[in-house]
């Protein structure tokens, strides 16, 4: 089945979760709570959308990433949120001054 349809992914969405994938800071777990797609799905996902060469960059980057698994990473680091990001808007960021 395809993931689009099975989790009923827009295209907005699918910018968010690339975003998400791409931050170090925010964990696979934030992104299976948001959307329900697990980091192996993530990984397929990413691997569909990007070229193959960021792909690879990507991937380098994330593996055993110890902030990407939030069993791997320290205590007191539950998620990461940007200064510019609203406090309460879906993670939508505000627009810069």
């Amino acid at each position: 089945m395809n993931i689009y349809k099975k989790y009923h992914i827009t295209d907005r969405d699918l910018d968010r979760i690339i975003e998400m994938a791409w931050e170090d800071r925010t964990p696979f777990d934030a992104i299976k709570d948001q959307f329900g797609l697990s980091e192996a799905e993530v990984i397929k996902l990413m691997r569909r959308e990007m070229h193959p060469r960021n792909w690879r960059k990507w991937r380098a980057r994330v593996q055993g990433r110890s902030t990407k698994h939030r069993q791997k990473s320290t205590d007191g680091v539950d998620r990461f949120k940007a200064k510019a990001q609203r406090h309460i808007s879906l993670n939508k960021t505000s627009k810069r001054k």
